[in-house]
């Protein structure tokens, strides 16, 4: 059975996407974002893996030079918006590759770019599930998932969090096993949503992210050790004329960020600009 892609979708009311997961990928949309409102002149717009949004929504209300308008998804399509010439000022990744890639392409400014936030990995069942889990090589994943079950993590070829979870399942010589059975999100808060409503019965996702979410709970973490470190790395766009997109980088360090940050789970790192 090949993985599948879901993907976010925001229809008519008349026209409701259907299928098991419908509600969950509709809900996973509206979560992260995926359609921004339109900016004004003079906003700052924002770029951001829809992992952040929790926190980034709470620091932002503190930020006052200019409104904000962030748009919230998984980085590689962020990364492929700015390559297409989407008008973004910042730009706030999930792992190094995307910032990257675009830095190759002299998309961002290098001067501005320092790595932010730290994460973790986890594997997360719905909050109701008696699912007793310890993530090593003998776990056997697949017994897990049962006849029909599927294991929702986001797009393991593109996404930040899918790639990090496809490489700690292969560290660990779980992948082989599961790989036909990946009910694969566009994002991590959209393949969240699939667990947290019952639709999938375990998902991986980002530690801040099953703290986000009520409705699920982790069953355990994934050692550092099993996938790249998770890095979340911000940057000015080279395009950017918005005098306050360098401020806000600055903000997104202040001692009111940086609680926000911790609360929520993420790693406050110390990287400079042009660290990476």
């Amino acid at each position: 059975m090949p993985p599948v892609l879901y993907r976010m979708r925001v229809e008519p009311p008349a026209r409701r996407p259907a299928g098991i997961f419908a509600a969950a990928v509709l809900a996973g949309a509206i979560l992260a974002g995926a359609v921004p409102r339109p900016a004004r002149a003079g906003d700052l717009l924002v770029f951001a893996a829809a992992s952040l949004k929790t926190a980034l929504d709470e620091i932002d209300a503190g930020w006052r030079p200019s409104r904000i308008r962030t748009s919230f998804a998984g980085s590689a399509a962020l990364a492929r918006q700015i390559e297409a010439g989407a008008p973004a000022d910042v730009f706030i990744s999930a792992d190094l590759a995307w910032m990257d890639y675009l830095q190759k392409k002299d998309l961002v400014r290098a001067s501005t770019r320092s790595s932010l936030l730290g994460n973790r990995i986890v594997l997360v069942v719905p909050a109701a599930s008696a699912a007793s889990v310890r993530i090593s090589p003998a776990l056997d994943l697949a017994g897990l998932l049962g006849a029909e079950g599927r294991l929702a993590m986001a797009d393991t070829s593109a996404v930040p969090a899918g790639k990090y979870g496809r490489a700690a399942l292969q560290t660990l010589g779980l992948w082989d096993g599961v790989a036909g059975r990946i009910a694969q999100a566009e994002n991590v808060r959209a393949a969240l949503a699939l667990v947290a409503r019952g639709e999938a019965p375990l998902g991986i996702v980002y530690a801040t992210d099953a703290a986000a979410e009520p409705k699920v709970r982790v069953a355990d973490a994934f050692s550092a050790g099993s996938h790249p470190p998770v890095i979340y790395p911000a940057a000015v766009l080279a395009a950017s004329r918005n005098p306050a997109a360098p401020a806000y980088l600055a903000y997104l360090r202040s001692p009111a960020a940086r609680a926000v940050f911790e609360r929520q789970g993420f790693t406050v790192l110390a990287g400079p600009a042009g660290a990476d």
